[in-house]
Formats: structure tokens, C-alpha cells, sequence
């Protein structure tokens, strides 16, 4: 099992989660963040003034999948996430040891 969480940019959620949706992917936990990468923020013009921005704000999602789907998951974010400007963000696998779901006490595969 893996835990894969992207950071992408805030309007692209609902392309990447329909196209999780078709894949089978049953849930996400999406939470909204703020980080900067290798542009360190950028600078805004308001009324005449400039203002430096240094946290955009972002959106994490974290998907648990089993091994098998995990490149097709990488692989359906990284398509519909991508705009080809920077801060289109970044994607992280992790290896799962366990899952429980609460409810009914099923483990790893089954409670995904």
C-alpha cells in the first residue's frame, strides 16, 4: 500500500479528482495549504503597490491506494494537475504499513 499526497495548485482539484474517480479510487482527504518551492512566493501589484507574497496558497491531497494503482495514480495527477507554469506543485509516495478502518476493525487492503 501506498499514501501518495500532492500539493497542487487550487483550481485544478476537480479535474484531478474526477479522473481519480474513474480510476477507482474511493476517497481523499484534501486540505488546504500554504508553501512556497523553489520561486519563493512572488511579488502582487494592488492600487499601485507592490506586495511580496510569500506563501501561495496551495492544496494537499492524500490518496491511500494499494501498490498496484499507485503509478497509474502518480500518473492521472501529474496529467490533469499540470498547467506547465511554475508552482504546478509536487507529488510524494510514502510506503503504508497499516490502515484500520474504525468502523468495522478491517485491515490494510480491505479497509482501503
Amino acid at each position: 500500500m501506498k499514501l501518495i499526497m500532492a500539493i497542487i495548485k487550487p483550481f485544478k482539484l476537480d479535474e484531478v479528482r474526477e479522473q481519480l474517480s474513474a480510476l477507482g479510487v474511493q476517497g481523499m482527504t484534501v486540505t488546504e495549504v500554504k508553501g512556497y518551492g523553489r520561486q519563493k512566493g512572488h511579488t502582487e501589484i494592488y492600487r499601485g503597490a507592490e506586495y511580496a507574497v510569500s506563501f501561495l496558497p496551495k492544496l494537499k491531497i492524500e490518496v491511500a491506494v494499494k501498490a498496484e494503482m499507485a503509478s497509474a495514480v502518480l500518473d492521472a495527477i501529474t496529467s490533469k494537475a499540470k498547467t506547465g507554469q511554475i508552482g504546478d506543485g509536487k507529488i510524494f509516495v510514502t510506503p503504508l504499513e497499516q490502515v484500520v478502518r474504525i468502523r468495522t476493525g478491517e485491515t490494510d487492503g480491505d479497509a482501503l
